[in-house]
């Protein structure tokens, strides 16, 4: 991709740092996965990098780094890096015309102002939308939902945490009334006597947790996967079930049923805490082991073995992930497992739980502030008037002013499609990679009259383009991130801002006021953001009221919710009582639905995707940093041995795979470790590489998540001759 070098790389803060009485090493955190390990960084002699070691005192990381950590501080030193914003004319036809030309701050959100204005006068505020992500600070997702409100007007605002959380955020709603991505601390896993860890490879995606459940197992704890794929977290587990994609819920039910049969369930808790338990008996009546083993080939024997386990166990945590979430059916197999837990009384006390493995940097606190559609800070509903008028009271605005709720990530690109949409801001993500049916999404973003991609480099998205603006590395700006616990840190600034460059706060306060609404955006710091952020949180689901930087930095991270300045935090969530009005968890009957797409002759295999140790999703950090690329440069299908010998696959072949959306060829990798139905390849690259090409944008009806991990497939030899 071609980009325009127009300013130095920010340096780090060395002898200006020391002359300011700056001691190293500094400390900052990980701006990758959602257990945000703490780091200690030590400017390098020559001013190109840093050196990075973990730090020893952040209370989550125990000490440790995966690769990714190491070399986590690379990209912002990329000679790709952008500088200055850049942008690209339109010919007669309104297409994009090739090559970038640089231009200065005011010049380019001059440009955008008015051609946003315009575009509102013309077709409405909601010709105009928003797409952010799941890295951002909490405070850049309080104010990117802020910006689509009050200074858009929009109600089209969504985020790609929409592709990662949602199934298990909506599931724990429905069980539980709140959603936290765990319900207690990483310090209870190692008092779990009995753990099963469900569609998720914690060993690649969030290796410094591994830690956790090792010290569980060197405890005693029994450790179940269940997962198509024996991955390196599987290997540590004490019973593997090799799980064909879009089968938990018959899974689960079945344990369900030996559960119930065997009068294995916690009858106190139950009749006191929660409600469902004979909706919950009707739907497993037909789900005996020997069925179920029928049904998907797990040998009756190992259910029940898995069932009286973790129903026996006197503590026990239950640990699900994208798995079995991205599927059209991924908010029943989360609330099935969630079943479990509550059926033999393992929430609310050490050792014992539900938690869904946050995927994303800050997919915690990302989903909390007013990213999503429906949300308003503090994870208050929209729609709900009392929420409405206390948020538009602490930002100033008319309660009526305020949009209604919009529609999903997807959804965006399917009204770009129709029109409705033709304009778009992106900011912390890149959905032409990250997206399913992403060919259509490529479609969409073509057809908008704007498009707008803060970004630190030319990503694949930004391809879709008029302007691309420098954005901020995680080393530049300070802000606070809440892990996949819940625990609020804060994160501070390493190194000043490139030479003449805009921090993200900036460059939207900067377009607010061109907009007109420049008197709600008078921030000067980040901190300043972070304290009206806790006001509007005040009362809502998600409350950070009782937090502020200096509390922050002292206790080294706060758990959600902290309702005042006095208030502990809650590390582990319902001890006495769950979030419904009664206070009273829901069980619910699960009914297994069949995926959206399903095998046939034409299409005889299942596609499932999803992450290797190296990389972090799209890939726009991680695939320019030389160390990681060079481990893993390529994705690589993984396949039995028996579609290899179908296929008559010899050394040095690839693959070709075609869905009823698209085909892509990759190297692949021959494993007895997959299901023999199944192939896996990881997301993380674009273009010819992408393996979202091939991926559904079937929705389910609640959470919006798209079904990434089931597309029926056919795959063919494709020589090593072939170009």
């Amino acid at each position: 991709m071609a980009t325009v070098q127009s300013a130095p790389a920010p340096a780090p803060a060395s002898a200006a740092a020391d002359q300011a009485g700056t001691r190293f090493p500094m400390r900052s955190h990980c701006c990758y996965c959602s257990m945000q390990c703490g780091l200690e960084l030590t400017p390098d002699a020559d001013g190109a990098g840093w050196t990075v070691k973990p730090s020893s005192d952040f209370p989550v990381a125990t000490g440790r780094l995966c690769q990714k950590g190491y070399n986590s501080t690379a990209h912002a030193f990329h000679p790709e890096r952008l500088r200055l914003p850049l942008f690209r004319n339109r010919d007669a036809d309104g297409a994009l015309q090739s090559g970038w030309t640089p231009s200065f701050w005011d010049e380019a959100l001059d440009a955008i102002a008015a051609k946003l204005k315009g575009l509102r006068e013309r077709h409405g505020p909601d010709s105009v939308a928003v797409f952010g992500g799941g890295s951002l600070t909490n405070e850049m997702s309080y104010l990117l939902g802020k910006f689509a409100r009050v200074a858009l007007g929009t109600r089209y605002i969504d985020y790609n945490g929409r592709y990662c959380m949602s199934s298990a955020a909506a599931a724990q709603q429905l069980a539980f009334g709140i959603d936290r991505g765990l319900n207690f601390p990483l310090d209870d896993i190692p008092l779990a006597r009995y753990i099963i860890l469900a569609g998720t490879n914690i060993a690649e995606c969030q290796p410094t947790m591994m830690p956790y459940l090792l010290a569980a197992k060197k405890a005693g704890a029994v450790i179940v996967t269940i997962d198509p794929r024996n991955t390196m977290t599987s290997k540590t587990a004490d019973i593997h079930i090799r799980l064909q994609p879009g089968f938990d819920s018959v899974l689960v039910n079945s344990l369900l049923h030996v559960i119930l049969e065997e009068k294995l369930y916690d009858a106190r808790f139950v009749e006191t805490r929660t409600h469902g338990l004979e909706e919950v008996r009707a739907a497993v009546r037909d789900f005996p082991p020997d069925v179920v083993e029928r049904y998907t080939g797990i040998p009756e024997e190992v259910i029940r073995v898995v069932a009286r386990g973790f129903a026996q166990a006197e503590t026990g945590i239950v640990l699900t992930a994208r798995g079995l979430e991205q599927q059209t059916n991924g908010v029943e197999h989360a609330l099935n497992y969630i079943n479990l837990c509550l059926l033999t009384g393992k929430v609310g006390r050490p050792g014992c739980g539900y938690g869904a493995v946050t995927g994303q940097a800050n997919g915690q606190g990302g989903r909390e502030h007013g990213q999503k559609a429906d949300q308003l800070p503090g994870y208050r509903s929209i729609e709900d008037p009392a929420a409405r008028e206390y948020v538009a009271g602490v930002w100033g605005v008319d309660p009526d002013s305020l949009p209604g709720k919009g529609v999903s990530a997807y959804e965006l690109f399917q009204k770009m499609e129709t029109g409705e949409i033709k304009a778009l801001l992106v900011l912390g993500s890149n959905p032409v990679v990250s997206s399913p049916n992403a060919t259509r999404v490529l479609s969409a973003l073509q057809k908008l009259e704007l498009c707008v991609v803060v970004d630190l480099f030319e990503t694949e998205t930004a391809a879709c383009a008029d302007w691309l603006l420098p954005g901020s590395s995680f080393l530049e700006t300070e802000g606070t991130l809440t892990n996949l616990e819940g625990r609020v840190f804060h994160r501070p600034r390493v190194m000043e801002k490139p030479p003449g460059g805009l921090e993200d706060y900036e460059i939207l306060s900067a377009l607010a006021d061109r907009l007109g609404a420049g008197a709600y955006f008078r921030y000067r710091t980040n901190e300043e953001i972070f304290d009206e952020m806790c006001r509007a949180t005040k009362g809502g689901k998600a409350d950070y009221s009782g937090l502020t930087y200096e509390r922050l930095r002292r206790e080294k991270g706060v758990f959600w919710p902290c309702p005042s300045p006095e208030h502990g935090g809650t590390p582990r969530m319902f001890q006495s009582t769950f979030h419904h009005a009664d206070g009273k968890a829901r069980m619910h009957g699960i009914k297994p639905g069949k995926p959206a797409e399903t095998t046939d002759r034409a299409y005889p295999y299942l596609l499932t995707t999803g992450r290797v140790g190296t990389h972090y999703l799209s890939g726009a950090q991680t695939r320019r940093t030389e160390a990681l690329m060079k481990k893993t440069p390529v994705p690589t299908a993984e396949i039995h041995p028996s579609l290899a010998e179908k296929l008559k696959l010899r050394a040095g072949d690839r693959i070709r795979l075609e869905s009823r959306r698209g085909s892509a060829v990759f190297d692949c990798k021959i494993t007895s470790e997959i299901h023999p139905t199944t192939i896996f390849v990881p997301f993380h690259w674009g273009g010819s590489q992408s393996v979202n090409v091939l991926t559904s944008d079937a929705l389910h009806p609640i959470s919006r998540m798209p079904e990434f991990k089931i597309a029926a497939v056919r795959a063919e030899r494709y020589p090593a001759s072939a170009p």
